[in-house]
């Protein structure tokens, strides 16, 4: 199986993040092209890959994890301007045969991503 997912899970409230809008772009040179917009569901992922088989291409690419709403609804009592309002990833893949999960563990103050199976 070969594709793009992710999941976010909130580590500070020990559950998934749901209602988390994710974007998804690839970077074409010196250009930054918009490729689709994401809703986490209630276990805190996608109902579709990012990327599907048919449209999984090498290349560089970037998740901008819309955290600020999320953050006020579950956490309302931090302080303005929030530590963390987008989460920007960029990342590359180089290899359209293997699978590629971006995990996104968070907390108001602090995240953490790897590549995952």
């Amino acid at each position: 199986m070969s594709g793009l997912t992710t999941h976010i899970l909130d580590t500070s409230l020990g559950k998934p993040a749901q209602g988390v809008s994710i974007q998804l772009f690839q970077w074409v040179g010196n250009q930054r092209l918009h490729l689709s917009i994401h809703i986490t569901n209630q276990d805190g992922r996608c109902n579709a890959p990012l990327l599907a088989k048919e449209t999984f291409e090498q290349g560089l690419y970037e998740l901008v994890f819309e955290m600020g709403a999320y953050f006020h609804q579950h956490h309302p009592n931090l302080p303005e301007p929030l530590f963390l309002d987008q989460i920007v990833i960029r990342f590359g893949i180089s290899s359209t045969q293997d699978h590629c999960h971006i995990p996104l563990l968070i907390s108001p103050f602090g995240y953490t991503t790897y590549r995952g199976s």
